[in-house]
């Protein structure tokens, strides 16, 4: 296994209408969550990799099983809770500029994730742990369930990766701010945005949140600049990558994801990090361009594609 995640994944109903949902009477049904986004991005790069969560034992539940399992993703850690709910969310396109997200996942089969939830045998085979903030804002047993899986990661020499996926609505500030940086520190490769290290470090300055970071004792940190690429820091080494120009963003949902995903890919093919950070800023540009949180996801073919037309780089070392 190359890579295991773990967090709760949901069912996406977005409005077939532009404008307020309260006049939608058609809703498109799609599967979503960050964690399983990246586990799918890096399957269709020919990665192996797993998905650890609980689900409903409902038809919504069933759908999200049968959808990550089609797209390549063992799914064989993933348990039915009877007695809770798959979570949902859904999606409202008021403009061509705005978008709202609704979410309904309070007491979701994922927020009852335990510690005995996780195969420690089963994150030992991963070459990478990913996981992000949003998973233990979700409940005090998720927050567990995380920090025991990243002590088996560490037991076996898993690399831990952390994207800190800030949720303001799911959590205080307070709580958020203490867990986003006891995890930060934990792990071995972080992958903020600038409004994340904003809230966690009172600073949008790539080279002062990197060095924060490191400070918490992460190794490599990766900071997302949106339309400005990735600043990136290792040991000795650090620099800037920009980001690939996209003629119109349909959807930035999932970006983040993907450009997790690519990076991921790039590192398992052993690609100097320069090289891994850009792969990751062009899989998180082709996100950007179409509907949905995973739709958007190139296999390699696309993804070698994409990047040669922009400067006819070699993509692959």
């Amino acid at each position: 296994m190359n890579v295991v995640t773990m967090g709760e994944t949901m069912v996406l109903l977005s409005a077939e209408s532009t404008g307020f949902m309260r006049y939608a009477d058609r809703f498109t049904a799609k599967v979503a969550g960050a964690e399983s986004n990246v586990a799918i991005g890096l399957a269709r790069l020919g990665h192996r990799t797993g998905w650890i969560s609980k689900l409903g034992n409902d038809e919504f539940g069933k759908k999200i099983l049968t959808f990550i399992r089609g797209e390549g993703v063992d799914v064989s850690e993933v348990t039915f809770d009877p007695d809770a709910a798959t979570g949902l969310y859904f999606k409202e396109q008021i403009s061509e500029e705005e978008m709202r997200v609704q979410y309904y996942r309070a007491g979701s089969a994922a927020s009852r994730l335990t510690p005995d939830d996780v195969n420690e045998s089963y994150v030992a085979q991963a070459d990478f742990l990913h996981l992000s903030g949003i998973t233990p804002a979700l409940s005090a047993s998720c927050y567990e369930t995380m920090l025991h899986a990243i002590r088996a990661a560490k037991q076996h020499g898993v690399k831990v990766v952390f994207d800190p996926n800030l949720r303001r609505k799911l959590w205080s500030e307070e709580e958020a701010r203490n867990a986003l940086l006891d995890l930060s520190g934990r792990a071995d490769i972080v992958l903020p945005g600038l409004d994340e290290g904003d809230f966690l470090f009172g600073s949008r300055e790539p080279e002062t949140l990197a060095r924060r970071f490191h400070e918490l004792g992460a190794a490599t940190v990766v900071v997302k600049l949106g339309e400005q690429g990735a600043y990136y820091s290792a040991d000795q080494e650090s620099g800037t990558v920009d980001a690939f120009k996209v003629p119109r963003v349909v959807d930035p949902v999932g970006a983040g994801d993907g450009f997790a995903a690519g990076l991921l890919s790039g590192l398992l093919d052993q690609l100097p990090l320069a090289k891994a950070v850009r792969r990751g800023a062009a899989v998180g540009a082709i996100v950007t361009m179409v509907h949905g949180d995973v739709e958007g996801l190139p296999d390699k073919e696309r993804l070698v594609s994409f990047m040669s037309s922009e400067n006819g780089e070699d993509v692959k070392r």
